[in-house]
């Protein structure tokens, strides 16, 4: 069953994962400082979970019992699941990499470090 530490494991095994906590109790995994999957740690160890899908999969997904839009972002295709257990767990883990995948495939790009040459000042 996956419980929140499965499903923070599986989210910080992502290239460029990261977790946060912007808000209260929910805990956010991001991409390059964009969210792709949160969850409410006040549910206990089977907390509501919230990500991105597909347009074709969010409307499949709404039919299912325990899943609606998720709040503020149902209009983006963010579902929010009841609990971990509305799905088998590797139906969840899809959902998870694919909401890791649309979400990458938007969020800027790391900059690469390169040395800037410094231009000598002249003195007079």
């Amino acid at each position: 069953m996956p419980d929140a530490d499965w499903i923070r494991k599986l989210c910080l095994s992502f290239p460029d994962a990261t977790e946060d906590m912007p808000w209260a109790d929910d805990l956010c995994f991001k991409v390059r400082g964009k969210i792709f999957t949160g969850m409410a740690l006040s549910d206990g160890k089977f907390p509501r979970i919230t990500l991105k899908c597909a347009p074709e999969t969010f409307h499949e997904l709404l039919e299912i019992e325990g899943i609606s839009p998720a709040p503020y972002v149902g209009r983006y295709n963010w579902v929010t699941l009841a609990n971990g257990n509305i799905l088998p767990a590797s139906e969840l883990e899809d959902l998870i990499r694919h909401s890791y995948g649309l979400v990458a495939a938007k969020a800027p790009k790391k900059k690469a470090t390169s040395k800037k040459k410094r231009k000598k000042r002249r003195t007079k």
